[in-house]
């Protein structure tokens, strides 16, 4: 009788550690699901600002004939963020893009007409909106990347995390801290 009685000890435990693995295993894949959604919700918010900036552009190019280059930083910036594909270079490129947006919002200051183009007015709405939108995804976005480096450093979920190669999953940063204001747009 001691033998069955360790014999079923044996099987309560393998399927208690069975069962833990598995539960383990998809709290971490539906963590790391988490983070892909939230990154898809970051890039539709990056994607939309991007969209609307060449109708930004050539907006303002006709009154600011003497900030020609500020223009070309935010087109060229624009495209360097879209082809982009690491979180940290991303994020690295999306603040310049913003810091160079908000030079553009503080130049029109300067130009009285600009300023008083509706079309001019309807971009800007357009940007600050989704400005929020962004900072709202990346809020989202961090969150999901903490719980999941949480699990995946945590003991004993890190036991399986690293049986089955998790990896931490990198958060959307604006290094600079100014830049995590949302730019002022004025009407």
């Amino acid at each position: 009788m001691i033998g069955l009685g360790i014999l079923i000890a044996l099987i309560v435990l393998i399927v208690a550690v069975g069962g833990w693995l598995m539960l383990t295993y998809n709290g971490l894949v539906r963590l790391r699901n988490l983070v892909e959604e939230a990154w898809s919700g970051i890039d539709v918010q990056l994607k939309r600002r991007a969209n609307l900036i060449p109708n930004l552009i050539e907006t303002v190019k006709g009154y600011m004939t003497h900030e020609r280059e500020l223009l070309e930083k935010v087109t060229e910036l624009r495209s360097k963020a879209m082809k982009a594909e690491k979180v940290g270079e991303k994020a690295q490129l999306e603040g310049a893009l913003s810091r160079s947006l908000a030079n553009i919002m503080a130049v029109a200051e300067g130009y009285p007409d600009l300023k008083a183009n509706q079309n001019f007015l309807d971009l800007q709405g357009q940007l600050a909106k989704i400005e929020d939108e962004i900072q709202l995804a990346r809020r989202y976005h961090n969150g999901t990347v903490r719980n999941l480096n949480i699990k995946i450093e945590s003991f004993p979920s890190n036991i399986v995390a690293n049986m089955f190669h998790f990896t931490k999953a990198e958060f959307f940063e604006i290094e600079d801290a100014a830049d995590r204001e949302v730019p002022k747009v004025k009407f």
